[in-house]
């Protein structure tokens, strides 16, 4: 694999936390970072130009649904997915395995909107690979670790994700140790083909950790993964279920087992404190729907210490009654001048009437607090103050 992609700067004497830079194919990533998710080519109601304005140093985007809409075709033909979405930045793409596993479908158009059935219904797992119907059409496909890991080279990914089986938490230890033992088995197929591919260069390949909350899996798949060589090593699993407790208890035993001049991901999480605590407990990277979704709904994140103290943040329910004559800005600290101007009341008025505007909005402020928040911390742990 790739050498020297990950300069470790700084750990801290007071925790596991560390700052320092990975180096992708489209530049440079301080590290702890937040990576804004573009599950289909689009952080939900931003520009590129505003996610570059706002710190935004990577995306995600989701190869699952980039492979169902628009297509490979399409995206080949822009050239890249960096092409065709406008985002001159590094991207880091899903292997799709997530939404594989877990994405609930309706059974059909016809039934009433609330009728569907699960996941499980529609998937079939094999040591070749997974096979799927499309959320769009009902069409069967088949992603196996080497199909996806193709799928991200034409998306000119800069950071790749192997093929895992994910399950939800709780499961049972034997369904826990066959997800496991399968997703080594994707790795090593992964990993094999990465490595003789053409057109790599500067591309990272990361392996996911599974074994869901028993810890002699966790560990077993971490060495077997580490022995590969892969340049970086994601946790997946977590934020599916388990409650804080467990998600750190799984931390505290997998992370000290992972390369120390690798960089480590935890997936999927998560709110503003468990991103400090699982910082703390020496993890670099972190993608969440947190604040896109919550901001769907009215739920906007501000400051409320910048010294990452206590309860250093608050959020507020815009939709609520006594917002409705609130004069004052949505966001006086924002460097968005529309988070400046308009007002809190405006903005509960807006999401009352279902003005796309209201999400706009939203979303602009709590990414925005997201990724200062990422600043504020690498700052921390240069000081010694996380």
């Amino acid at each position: 694999m790739k050498k020297d992609k990950f300069d470790l700067l700084t750990i801290s004497k007071i925790s596991q936390a560390r700052t320092g830079i990975l180096k992708v194919k489209n530049g440079e990533i301080k590290t702890p970072f937040f990576m804004p998710i573009a599950t289909r080519g689009s952080v939900k109601a931003i520009t590129s130009e505003e996610l570059m304005k706002m710190g935004a140093q990577i995306i995600l985007g989701n190869s699952y649904h980039l492979f169902l809409k628009p297509g490979l075709a399409s995206i080949k033909k822009a050239g890249d997915l960096h092409k065709f979405i406008n985002w001159s930045g590094p991207i880091l793409t899903d292997s799709g395995g997530f939404q594989v596993f877990s994405l609930k479908v309706r059974r059909n158009s016809k039934q009433n909107r609330k009728d569907f059935c699960d996941y499980q219904s529609l998937v079939k797992a094999t040591d070749k690979g997974v096979e799927f119907r499309s959320v769009y059409d009902g069409s069967k496909h088949l992603f196996t670790p080497v199909s996806v890991i193709k799928m991200q080279k034409i998306f000119g990914s800069d950071i790749l994700m192997v093929l895992d089986q994910c399950l939800k938490n709780p499961s049972t230890y034997t369904e826990a140790k066959e997800a496991m033992q399968r997703t080594i088995n994707w790795a090593a197929k992964s990993v094999k083909f990465f490595k003789s591919a053409k057109n790599t260069k500067g591309q990272l390949l990361f392996a996911i950790v599974q074994g869901s909350l028993y810890q002699d899996l966790r560990q077993s798949c971490a060495q077997e993964l580490i022995k590969m060589d892969f340049d970086g090593y994601a946790i997946g699993g977590l934020a599916v279920g388990e409650s804080p407790k467990e998600m750190y208890q799984v931390l505290d035993y997998t992370v000290p087992l992972l390369p120390e001049k690798k960089v480590r991901y935890l997936m999927g999480v998560g709110y503003p404190e468990q991103i400090i605590e699982a910082v703390r407990k020496g993890i670099d990277m972190f993608d969440c729907v947190i604040p896109t979704r919550e901001a769907r709904h009215g739920r906007l994140y501000f400051w409320n210490n910048k010294l990452l103290k206590g309860k250093f943040y608050k959020t507020i329910n815009i939709t609520k009654e006594k917002f409705v004559k609130d004069s004052t800005p949505i966001n006086k600290n924002s460097q968005f001048t529309e988070l400046k101007n308009y007002s809190r009341a405006y903005l509960r008025h807006l999401f009352s009437v279902n003005e796309p505007l209201a999400l706009r909005l939203s979303t602009l402020n709590n990414l925005e607090f997201y990724l200062q928040l990422m600043s504020a911390v690498r700052q921390a742990i240069k000081l010694g103050k996380l």
